[in-house]
Protein backbone atom coordinates (compact mmCIF):
# COMPACT_ATOMS: atom_id res chain seq x y z
CA UNK A 1 0.00 0.00 0.00
CA UNK A 2 1.50 3.22 -0.67
CA UNK A 3 0.87 4.94 1.82
CA UNK A 4 2.10 2.52 3.92
CA UNK A 5 5.50 2.87 3.28
CA UNK A 6 7.28 4.51 6.45
CA UNK A 7 9.92 7.22 5.30
CA UNK A 8 12.85 8.02 7.27
CA UNK A 9 12.86 11.94 8.18
CA UNK A 10 15.83 13.92 9.69
CA UNK A 11 17.52 17.14 9.28
CA UNK A 12 14.99 19.34 10.26
CA UNK A 13 14.96 22.84 10.23
CA UNK A 14 12.04 25.59 11.73
CA UNK A 15 12.36 28.03 8.85
CA UNK A 16 9.85 30.72 8.92
CA UNK A 17 10.44 32.58 5.69
CA UNK A 18 8.95 32.77 2.20
CA UNK A 19 10.46 30.96 -0.62
CA UNK A 20 8.90 29.61 -4.02
CA UNK A 21 5.03 30.14 -4.62
CA UNK A 22 2.53 28.31 -6.09
CA UNK A 23 0.92 29.23 -9.91
CA UNK A 24 -2.14 28.12 -11.09
CA UNK A 25 -3.50 27.29 -14.84
CA UNK A 26 -6.80 26.39 -16.01
CA UNK A 27 -6.20 23.10 -17.85
CA UNK A 28 -9.40 22.18 -18.44
CA UNK A 29 -12.98 23.44 -19.75
CA UNK A 30 -14.78 25.87 -17.96
CA UNK A 31 -18.61 25.21 -16.84
CA UNK A 32 -20.83 25.59 -19.79
CA UNK A 33 -22.65 29.05 -19.14
CA UNK A 34 -19.62 30.45 -17.36
CA UNK A 35 -20.85 34.01 -16.10
CA UNK A 36 -19.49 37.08 -17.67
CA UNK A 37 -18.61 39.83 -15.07
CA UNK A 38 -16.64 43.09 -15.01
CA UNK A 39 -14.41 44.36 -12.02
CA UNK A 40 -13.55 47.41 -12.49
CA UNK A 41 -9.99 48.67 -10.73
CA UNK A 42 -10.79 50.14 -7.68
CA UNK A 43 -10.23 53.75 -7.60
CA UNK A 44 -7.71 55.17 -5.01
CA UNK A 45 -9.34 58.52 -3.83
CA UNK A 46 -6.48 59.75 -2.27
CA UNK A 47 -3.85 59.05 -4.44
CA UNK A 48 -2.04 56.46 -1.96
CA UNK A 49 -1.04 53.60 -4.26
CA UNK A 50 -1.10 50.11 -2.29
CA UNK A 51 0.95 47.28 -2.78
CA UNK A 52 -2.11 45.10 -4.09
CA UNK A 53 -4.41 45.37 -7.24
CA UNK A 54 -7.67 44.39 -5.17
CA UNK A 55 -9.71 44.00 -8.59
CA UNK A 56 -6.81 41.47 -10.18
CA UNK A 57 -7.17 39.68 -6.86
CA UNK A 58 -11.01 38.95 -7.25
CA UNK A 59 -10.74 38.47 -10.96
CA UNK A 60 -8.38 35.90 -10.28
CA UNK A 61 -10.05 34.31 -7.91
CA UNK A 62 -13.59 34.03 -9.74
CA UNK A 63 -11.97 32.85 -12.67
CA UNK A 64 -10.18 29.78 -11.25
CA UNK A 65 -13.80 28.64 -10.15
CA UNK A 66 -14.63 28.02 -13.57
CA UNK A 67 -17.91 29.41 -13.09
CA UNK A 68 -17.41 33.04 -13.89
CA UNK A 69 -15.39 34.29 -17.12
CA UNK A 70 -14.04 37.84 -15.57
CA UNK A 71 -13.86 40.53 -18.61
CA UNK A 72 -9.94 41.56 -19.22
CA UNK A 73 -9.02 45.08 -18.04
CA UNK A 74 -8.13 46.14 -21.43
CA UNK A 75 -11.70 45.33 -22.82
CA UNK A 76 -13.60 47.15 -19.91
CA UNK A 77 -16.08 49.50 -21.73
CA UNK A 78 -15.58 52.57 -18.63
CA UNK A 79 -14.08 52.60 -15.43
CA UNK A 80 -16.85 53.51 -13.47
CA UNK A 81 -16.18 53.47 -9.50
CA UNK A 82 -19.56 55.37 -8.26
CA UNK A 83 -23.11 53.83 -8.82
CA UNK A 84 -24.40 57.17 -9.75
CA UNK A 85 -21.41 56.96 -12.84
CA UNK A 86 -22.79 53.82 -14.13
CA UNK A 87 -23.65 53.93 -17.46
CA UNK A 88 -26.34 50.77 -17.40
CA UNK A 89 -27.43 50.23 -20.67
CA UNK A 90 -24.11 50.59 -22.33
CA UNK A 91 -23.12 47.58 -20.17
CA UNK A 92 -26.69 45.74 -20.81
CA UNK A 93 -25.71 46.17 -24.46
CA UNK A 94 -22.45 44.73 -23.96
CA UNK A 95 -24.31 41.90 -21.87
CA UNK A 96 -22.33 41.93 -19.16
CA UNK A 97 -25.15 40.92 -15.88
CA UNK A 98 -23.20 41.43 -13.18
CA UNK A 99 -20.35 44.68 -12.59
CA UNK A 100 -18.13 45.10 -9.48
CA UNK A 101 -17.03 48.61 -8.60
CA UNK A 102 -15.28 50.11 -6.03
CA UNK A 103 -12.85 52.17 -4.27
CA UNK A 104 -9.78 52.62 -1.62
CA UNK A 105 -9.41 55.90 1.10
CA UNK A 106 -6.97 56.46 3.47
CA UNK A 107 -3.60 55.51 3.77
CA UNK A 108 -1.07 52.14 4.16
CA UNK A 109 -2.13 52.38 8.09
CA UNK A 110 -5.58 52.32 8.11
CA UNK A 111 -7.13 51.97 4.38
CA UNK A 112 -11.25 51.84 3.98
CA UNK A 113 -12.06 49.74 0.96
CA UNK A 114 -15.73 49.64 -0.34
CA UNK A 115 -17.39 47.85 -3.51
CA UNK A 116 -20.67 47.40 -5.05
CA UNK A 117 -21.93 44.44 -6.74
CA UNK A 118 -24.16 45.62 -9.67
CA UNK A 119 -27.32 43.83 -11.02
CA UNK A 120 -26.73 45.45 -14.83
CA UNK A 121 -30.18 44.31 -15.97
CA UNK A 122 -31.96 45.45 -12.88
CA UNK A 123 -30.40 48.85 -12.66
CA UNK A 124 -29.65 47.71 -9.04
CA UNK A 125 -27.42 47.40 -6.08
CA UNK A 126 -26.97 43.31 -5.43
CA UNK A 127 -24.85 43.58 -2.32
CA UNK A 128 -22.51 46.39 -0.83
CA UNK A 129 -19.67 46.09 2.00
CA UNK A 130 -16.76 48.07 3.37
CA UNK A 131 -13.96 47.27 5.01
CA UNK A 132 -10.56 48.67 7.09
CA UNK A 133 -7.39 47.11 6.38
CA UNK A 134 -3.88 47.84 6.81
CA UNK A 135 -1.73 47.74 3.69
CA UNK A 136 0.04 44.16 4.79
CA UNK A 137 -3.80 42.55 4.60
CA UNK A 138 -5.15 44.35 1.22
CA UNK A 139 -4.87 40.49 -0.46
CA UNK A 140 -7.39 39.10 2.85
CA UNK A 141 -9.57 41.75 2.26
CA UNK A 142 -9.98 41.06 -1.82
CA UNK A 143 -10.48 37.75 -0.87
CA UNK A 144 -12.90 38.24 1.64
CA UNK A 145 -14.83 40.75 -1.27
CA UNK A 146 -14.34 37.79 -3.55
CA UNK A 147 -16.37 35.32 -1.19
CA UNK A 148 -19.34 37.80 -1.06
CA UNK A 149 -19.44 38.29 -4.62
CA UNK A 150 -19.51 34.44 -5.28
CA UNK A 151 -21.87 33.73 -2.26
CA UNK A 152 -24.05 36.46 -3.86
CA UNK A 153 -24.08 34.63 -6.92
CA UNK A 154 -24.07 31.16 -6.39
CA UNK A 155 -25.73 30.45 -2.85
CA UNK A 156 -22.68 28.94 -1.88
CA UNK A 157 -19.92 30.03 0.70
CA UNK A 158 -16.44 30.84 -1.28
CA UNK A 159 -13.09 29.39 -0.04
CA UNK A 160 -11.18 32.14 -1.01
CA UNK A 161 -9.54 32.87 2.20
CA UNK A 162 -8.92 29.89 2.96
CA UNK A 163 -5.29 28.18 2.87
CA UNK A 164 -3.62 25.20 1.63
CA UNK A 165 -0.24 23.34 2.95
CA UNK A 166 1.66 21.21 0.73
CA UNK A 167 4.99 19.42 0.39
CA UNK A 168 8.14 20.46 -2.12
CA UNK A 169 10.79 18.54 -3.41
CA UNK A 170 13.67 20.78 -4.58
CA UNK A 171 16.04 19.87 -7.66
CA UNK A 172 18.48 19.16 -4.88
CA UNK A 173 16.34 16.93 -3.14
CA UNK A 174 15.33 19.18 -0.20
CA UNK A 175 11.87 18.76 1.15
CA UNK A 176 9.71 21.25 2.37
CA UNK A 177 6.36 21.55 3.81
CA UNK A 178 4.71 25.33 3.09
CA UNK A 179 1.65 26.83 3.79
CA UNK A 180 0.23 29.20 1.67
CA UNK A 181 -3.08 31.35 0.47
CA UNK A 182 -5.30 29.11 -0.90
CA UNK A 183 -4.42 31.18 -4.07
CA UNK A 184 -0.76 30.56 -3.58
CA UNK A 185 0.23 33.45 -2.18
CA UNK A 186 2.07 34.22 0.67
CA UNK A 187 3.87 30.96 1.06
CA UNK A 188 5.83 30.17 4.34
CA UNK A 189 8.08 27.62 5.10
CA UNK A 190 7.09 25.62 8.44
CA UNK A 191 9.33 22.75 8.01
CA UNK A 192 12.58 21.38 5.90
CA UNK A 193 13.95 17.78 5.97
CA UNK A 194 16.66 15.85 3.57
CA UNK A 195 14.01 13.36 3.50
CA UNK A 196 10.28 13.30 2.80
CA UNK A 197 7.44 15.07 4.51
CA UNK A 198 4.57 13.24 5.31
CA UNK A 199 0.97 13.15 5.80
CA UNK A 200 0.45 17.18 7.21
CA UNK A 201 -3.17 17.39 8.27
CA UNK A 202 -4.83 20.96 9.40
CA UNK A 203 -6.76 21.08 12.84
CA UNK A 204 -10.59 22.30 12.60
CA UNK A 205 -9.58 26.07 13.53
CA UNK A 206 -6.63 26.46 10.86
CA UNK A 207 -4.16 27.73 13.33
CA UNK A 208 -2.19 23.97 13.82
CA UNK A 209 -1.02 21.29 11.16
CA UNK A 210 -0.27 17.69 12.27
CA UNK A 211 2.55 16.03 10.63
CA UNK A 212 4.79 13.35 10.17
CA UNK A 213 8.46 13.21 10.79
CA UNK A 214 11.33 10.95 11.97
CA UNK A 215 14.04 12.79 14.61
CA UNK A 216 16.69 10.62 16.39
CA UNK A 217 15.88 7.86 14.68
CA UNK A 218 12.11 7.17 15.73
CA UNK A 219 9.24 8.06 13.57
CA UNK A 220 6.84 10.48 15.87
CA UNK A 221 3.70 12.31 15.12
CA UNK A 222 3.84 16.39 15.66
CA UNK A 223 1.53 19.13 15.55
CA UNK A 224 2.67 22.60 15.01
CA UNK A 225 1.30 25.59 15.34
CA UNK A 226 1.17 28.16 12.57
CA UNK A 227 1.98 31.66 13.83
CA UNK A 228 4.21 30.66 16.58
CA UNK A 229 6.16 27.59 14.64
CA UNK A 230 6.10 25.59 17.98
CA UNK A 231 5.41 22.30 17.99
CA UNK A 232 5.03 19.66 20.37
CA UNK A 233 5.69 15.54 20.22
CA UNK A 234 2.18 13.52 20.19
CA UNK A 235 3.24 10.28 19.51
CA UNK A 236 6.37 8.53 19.32
CA UNK A 237 5.12 4.55 20.19
CA UNK A 238 7.36 1.54 19.12
CA UNK A 239 6.67 1.15 15.54
CA UNK A 240 5.00 2.95 13.26
CA UNK A 241 3.35 6.65 14.36
CA UNK A 242 1.30 7.78 11.11
CA UNK A 243 -1.61 8.97 9.64
CA UNK A 244 -2.86 12.18 11.87
CA UNK A 245 -6.45 13.45 11.44
CA UNK A 246 -7.97 15.94 13.91
CA UNK A 247 -11.77 15.55 15.13
CA UNK A 248 -14.06 18.34 13.99
CA UNK A 249 -14.04 19.55 17.32
CA UNK A 250 -10.01 19.83 17.19
CA UNK A 251 -10.00 17.96 20.81
CA UNK A 252 -8.96 14.44 19.30
CA UNK A 253 -6.36 12.52 16.54
CA UNK A 254 -7.02 10.02 15.12
CA UNK A 255 -4.13 8.02 13.97
CA UNK A 256 -2.68 4.34 12.35
CA UNK A 257 -0.23 3.06 15.51
CA UNK A 258 1.60 -0.34 15.18
CA UNK A 259 3.02 -0.50 18.67
CA UNK A 260 1.03 -3.25 19.45
CA UNK A 261 1.76 -5.45 16.22
CA UNK A 262 0.63 -4.77 13.23
CA UNK A 263 -1.10 -0.75 12.22
CA UNK A 264 -4.62 -0.31 13.83
CA UNK A 265 -6.43 2.83 14.08
CA UNK A 266 -6.36 4.40 17.54
CA UNK A 267 -7.75 8.20 18.63
CA UNK A 268 -5.35 10.67 20.86
CA UNK A 269 -7.22 12.78 23.30
CA UNK A 270 -5.03 16.13 22.91
CA UNK A 271 -5.87 17.18 26.52
CA UNK A 272 -5.86 13.84 28.94
CA UNK A 273 -3.40 12.04 26.30
CA UNK A 274 -5.36 8.88 26.74
CA UNK A 275 -4.91 6.52 24.27
CA UNK A 276 -8.38 4.67 22.46
CA UNK A 277 -7.85 1.41 20.18
CA UNK A 278 -10.73 1.33 17.53
CA UNK A 279 -10.01 -1.24 15.07
CA UNK A 280 -8.68 -4.80 16.16
CA UNK A 281 -7.54 -7.14 13.01
CA UNK A 282 -4.59 -8.62 11.85
CA UNK A 283 -4.60 -6.97 8.53
CA UNK A 284 -2.91 -3.08 8.23
CA UNK A 285 -5.68 -0.30 9.16
CA UNK A 286 -4.62 3.00 8.65
CA UNK A 287 -5.52 6.89 7.09
CA UNK A 288 -8.53 7.22 9.54
CA UNK A 289 -9.97 10.21 8.29
CA UNK A 290 -13.22 11.74 10.99
CA UNK A 291 -17.06 12.36 9.29
CA UNK A 292 -18.03 15.62 9.96
CA UNK A 293 -20.31 14.82 13.16
CA UNK A 294 -17.39 13.55 14.82
CA UNK A 295 -18.96 9.95 15.26
CA UNK A 296 -16.95 8.21 12.95
CA UNK A 297 -13.76 7.26 10.68
CA UNK A 298 -13.36 6.20 7.14
CA UNK A 299 -9.95 4.34 7.24
CA UNK A 300 -8.16 2.24 4.85
CA UNK A 301 -7.51 -1.72 5.50
CA UNK A 302 -6.07 -4.20 3.22
CA UNK A 303 -8.50 -6.99 5.47
CA UNK A 304 -10.29 -8.69 2.18
CA UNK A 305 -6.80 -9.10 0.64
CA UNK A 306 -6.59 -6.02 -1.31
CA UNK A 307 -7.05 -1.75 0.46
CA UNK A 308 -10.16 -1.05 0.64
CA UNK A 309 -12.49 2.21 2.13
CA UNK A 310 -14.19 0.96 5.87
CA UNK A 311 -16.40 3.09 7.88
CA UNK A 312 -16.38 2.51 12.01
CA UNK A 313 -18.04 4.16 14.93
CA UNK A 314 -14.78 6.06 16.66
CA UNK A 315 -16.35 3.76 19.98
CA UNK A 316 -15.30 0.63 17.68
CA UNK A 317 -17.37 -2.24 16.81
CA UNK A 318 -17.34 -3.76 13.13
CA UNK A 319 -16.80 -2.05 10.57
CA UNK A 320 -18.68 -1.39 7.20
CA UNK A 321 -17.08 -1.81 3.79
CA UNK A 322 -17.58 1.18 1.55
CA UNK A 323 -15.89 0.20 -1.71
CA UNK A 324 -16.00 -2.88 -3.64
CA UNK A 325 -14.70 -1.48 -7.54
CA UNK A 326 -10.98 -2.37 -8.32
CA UNK A 327 -8.38 -3.67 -6.29
CA UNK A 328 -6.92 -0.33 -4.60
CA UNK A 329 -9.27 2.49 -2.73
CA UNK A 330 -7.39 4.39 -0.15
CA UNK A 331 -6.70 7.55 1.09
CA UNK A 332 -10.61 8.88 1.90
CA UNK A 333 -11.77 12.03 3.39
CA UNK A 334 -15.58 13.07 4.26
CA UNK A 335 -17.23 16.10 2.10
CA UNK A 336 -17.40 18.66 4.85
CA UNK A 337 -21.28 17.79 4.77
CA UNK A 338 -20.62 14.05 4.94
CA UNK A 339 -22.71 12.87 1.90
CA UNK A 340 -19.47 12.16 0.23
CA UNK A 341 -15.90 10.47 0.11
CA UNK A 342 -13.00 11.14 -1.79
CA UNK A 343 -10.81 9.06 -1.79
CA UNK A 344 -7.58 7.50 -4.48
CA UNK A 345 -8.74 4.53 -6.53
CA UNK A 346 -6.37 2.36 -8.50
CA UNK A 347 -6.49 0.19 -11.48
CA UNK A 348 -4.61 1.01 -14.58
CA UNK A 349 -2.94 4.21 -12.39
CA UNK A 350 -4.42 6.11 -9.78
CA UNK A 351 -6.78 8.25 -10.15
CA UNK A 352 -8.94 10.75 -7.86
CA UNK A 353 -12.75 8.73 -7.22
CA UNK A 354 -15.82 10.71 -5.55
CA UNK A 355 -17.82 8.07 -3.36
CA UNK A 356 -21.70 8.72 -2.79
CA UNK A 357 -21.82 7.59 1.04
CA UNK A 358 -25.78 6.99 0.31
CA UNK A 359 -26.01 5.45 -3.12
CA UNK A 360 -22.70 3.98 -3.00
CA UNK A 361 -22.16 5.11 -6.68
CA UNK A 362 -18.29 6.08 -7.57
CA UNK A 363 -17.65 8.96 -9.85
CA UNK A 364 -13.64 8.89 -10.98
CA UNK A 365 -13.00 12.96 -11.82
CA UNK A 366 -9.13 13.07 -12.23
CA UNK A 367 -7.85 11.90 -15.71
CA UNK A 368 -4.04 11.35 -14.57
CA UNK A 369 -2.80 7.74 -13.27
CA UNK A 370 -0.18 8.92 -10.93
CA UNK A 371 -2.43 11.02 -8.29
CA UNK A 372 -2.55 11.07 -4.37
CA UNK A 373 -3.47 12.73 -1.60
CA UNK A 374 -6.97 14.27 -2.03
CA UNK A 375 -8.48 17.09 0.02
CA UNK A 376 -12.10 18.37 -0.10
CA UNK A 377 -12.31 22.48 -0.43
CA UNK A 378 -14.04 23.27 3.12
CA UNK A 379 -17.31 24.74 0.70
CA UNK A 380 -17.27 20.62 -0.88
CA UNK A 381 -16.95 22.43 -4.36
CA UNK A 382 -13.19 21.01 -5.64
CA UNK A 383 -10.80 18.83 -4.57
CA UNK A 384 -7.12 19.38 -4.66
CA UNK A 385 -4.70 16.42 -5.07
CA UNK A 386 -1.35 15.30 -5.65
CA UNK A 387 -0.87 14.49 -9.94
CA UNK A 388 2.87 12.95 -10.40
CA UNK A 389 5.54 16.17 -9.36
CA UNK A 390 2.21 18.81 -9.47
CA UNK A 391 -0.58 19.62 -7.68
CA UNK A 392 -3.82 19.99 -9.45
CA UNK A 393 -7.67 20.97 -8.60
CA UNK A 394 -10.81 19.55 -10.09
CA UNK A 395 -14.52 20.61 -9.17
CA UNK A 396 -16.39 18.15 -8.04
CA UNK A 397 -18.45 17.56 -10.95
CA UNK A 398 -15.25 17.35 -12.77
CA UNK A 399 -15.75 20.21 -15.53
CA UNK A 400 -12.82 22.35 -14.26
CA UNK A 401 -9.22 21.53 -13.71
CA UNK A 402 -6.44 23.24 -12.82
CA UNK A 403 -2.57 22.52 -12.80
CA UNK A 404 -0.60 23.92 -9.86
CA UNK A 405 2.96 24.43 -9.86
CA UNK A 406 5.96 25.76 -8.10
CA UNK A 407 8.81 26.59 -10.25
CA UNK A 408 11.68 24.40 -10.60
CA UNK A 409 10.55 22.17 -7.51
CA UNK A 410 7.99 19.18 -7.50
CA UNK A 411 5.07 19.46 -5.14
CA UNK A 412 3.06 16.56 -3.49
CA UNK A 413 1.04 16.48 -0.38
CA UNK A 414 -1.80 18.84 -0.49
CA UNK A 415 -4.55 19.47 1.95
CA UNK A 416 -7.12 21.96 2.00
CA UNK A 417 -7.89 23.99 5.03
CA UNK A 418 -10.74 24.64 6.86
CA UNK A 419 -12.89 27.79 6.37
Amino acid sequence: MRNLILILLSCLVLLPTAHAELTFDIVGGREEGAQPIAIVPFANIQGVVPNEDIAAIISNDLYRTGRFSPVAPNALIARPYEMNQVQFPMWQSAAIPHLVIGRMMGTPANYTIEFQLLDVFKNSQVIGLSYNAKISNLRYVAHQISNAIYQALTGEKGVFHTRISYVTRSRAGLYTLYVADADGANAHVMLQSKEPILSPTWSPDGQRIAYVSYENKRVAIYIQDITSASREKIADYKGANSSPAFSPDGSRLAMSLSKDGNPEIYVLNLSTHSLVRVTNHPAIDTEPSWSPDGQSLVFTSDRTGSPQLYRISIYGGSPQRLTFEGNYNASGKFSPDGSKIVFLHGGGGYRIGVLSVESGQVTLLSQTTLDEAPSFAPNGSMVIYGAGSELAVVSIDGKVRQRIMAAGEEVREPVWSPN
